[in-house]
C-alpha cells in the first residue's frame, strides 16, 4: 500500500537537511513526502525545493502550531498510510520500513515508534540517558506514541477528526488515547527508531519540560501523576525544615531521595564508560539537577495549563452564550416584522408558501 510521509516545519534551516537525507537512505522509500511550512521565515523551504529531485515531494503551507500544521500535511497528502516525523531528527534507515509494516499486515490501525538520543556533548549524552527510557523498559501495550516517530491509517485520522488543533503541546497523545477509546488497534515497532538531540542547557531543559507540562494541563492530562509530583515535593519540603530540630528526618528524607533517583541512575550506569573521568565525576552530581530542573519546570508549567483551560472553556461558554442571545434578537426581529415565527427556508426550494 502506497504511504505518504508528512512533517510540517518553522525554521529549521540548520536541521531540515538531516532528516530529507535520511528519507533518502530509506530501505523503504514514501511513495510521496508532504512538508508543510508552518510559517518559516528562514532558508528551511528554499532547502526542502532543492530536494524535490530526489524525493517526491509535494509542500503546503499553513497552520499556527504542529497540530494544525500536521493536518494540513495530511489532508493534502494522498496515500491511505501516513507516517509522522519531525525536523530536527534523522530516521533510522529501516524507520519507514518498520512502522508502516504492521499496518500492512493489518495489525494495528496505529503505531509508535521509538527514539533514541543522538548526543553532540557530555551533557547531552548524560541528559539522554537519564530522561528517556530504555527499549527494555517500555511496556508495549501501555507505550503512547510521540508525533515524531508515528504512523497510522488515514482512516483513523478521519475518525478521530484528525490531530486538536487547539493543543500547542501533547497533540500527539491526545491523539493516540482517542484512537485506542475508539477501538482503534495499537502496535509497537521497536525498530522503527529516531536519532534525535537531547537539550543541550538547563534553561532549554526547563523550557522544554515547562511546556510538556503545560500542554498536560491544557489538556487535562496525568492530573494524579502531577499531584502525586507536588505532594511528593511537598513532603520532602517538610522532611527538610523538621530536620532542622529534629536532623534524623533528613536521613529519612535521602532514602526517599534515593529511592526515586535508583532509576535514573540505572540508566546512567551504562554510558559512563563513554565519558572522560571528570565528566564521570560530574554525572553523579549532575544526574539530581536535571532531575529537579525537570520536576520544577512540570510543577511551573502544569498549573498555568490548568489556568489556561478554564479561560479557554469560559471563553468558550461565553462564545456559545453570545450566539444563542444573537439567535434570540434575531428570532425577535422576525416577530416584529409580523411573520410571528423566525423565518424558515420555503419547502422544496421554492419561494412559494
Amino acid at each position: 500500500m502506497p504511504v505518504s510521509l508528512i512533517a510540517t516545519v518553522r525554521n529549521e534551516e540548520e536541521t531540515i537537511a538531516d532528516l530529507l537525507d535520511s528519507i533518502l537512505e530509506q530501505t523503504r522509500r514514501p511513495d510521496e513526502v508532504v512538508i508543510n511550512d508552518g510559517g518559516c521565515t528562514d532558508r528551511t523551504m528554499e532547502i526542502v525545493e532543492g530536494y524535490r529531485q530526489r524525493l517526491p515531494l509535494r509542500t503546503t503551507a499553513g497552520g499556527e502550531n504542529i497540530s494544525q500544521g500536521r493536518n494540513r500535511a495530511i489532508r493534502a497528502a494522498a496515500s491511505p498510510f501516513i507516517a509522522c516525523t519531525d525536523a530536527g531528527l534523522r530516521l533510522d534507515r529501516r524507520w519507514l520500513e518498520e512502522i508502516v509494516s504492521p499496518l500492512e499486515r493489518g495489525e494495528a490501525g496505529l503505531v509508535a515508534g521509538f527514539f533514541r538520543a543522538a548526543p553532540h556533548s557530555p551533557f547531552e549524552r548524560i541528559l539522554g540517558a537519564v530522561n528517556y527510557p530504555r527499549l527494555e523498559e517500555i511496556e508495549p501495550a501501555r507505550f503512547l506514541p510521540a508525533g515524531q516517530s508515528l504512523a497510522f491509517r488515514r482512516e483513523v485520522w478521519e475518525a478521530v477528526g484528525g490531530f486538536p488543533e487547539d493543543l500547542p503541546y501533547c497533540e500527539d497523545l491526545v491523539f493516540a488515547r482517542r484512537a485506542q477509546r475508539m477501538g482503534f488497534r495499537q502496535a509497537f515497532a521497536p525498530a522503527a527508531v529516531v536519532h534525535f538531540r537531547p537539550r543541550s542547557s538547563f534553561p532549554a531543559l526547563f523550557r522544554q519540560y515547562r511546556n510538556y507540562a503545560y500542554g498536560d494541563g491544557l489538556a487535562g492530562l496525568w492530573s494524579l501523576r502531577h499531584a502525586l509530583r507536588y505532594g511528593s515535593y511537598a513532603v520532602g519540603l517538610c522532611l527538610l525544615l523538621a530536620g532542622i530540630w529534629w536532623p534524623y528526618l533528613w536521613a529519612l528524607l535521602g532514602l526517599g531521595g534515593a529511592a526515586y533517583l535508583r532509576r535514573y541512575y540505572g540508566r546512567l550506569l551504562p554510558v559512563l564508560g563513554e565519558l572522560s573521568p571528570a565528566w564521570r565525576v560530574g554525572a553523579i552530581f549532575l544526574l539530581p539537577l536535571l532531575r529537579l530542573t525537570g520536576d520544577v519546570a512540570k510543577m511551573v508549567g502544569y498549573p498555568a495549563g490548568l489556568w489556561q483551560r478554564r479561560v479557554d472553556r469560559k471563553m468558550h461558554k461565553g462564545m456559545s452564550r453570545d450566539g444563542i442571545i444573537r439567535a434570540d434578537a434575531a428570532a425577535r426581529r422576525e416577530t416584529r416584522r409580523g411573520t410571528g415565527r423566525p423565518e424558515s427556508p420555503p419547502p422544496n426550494g421554492s419561494g412559494a408558501r
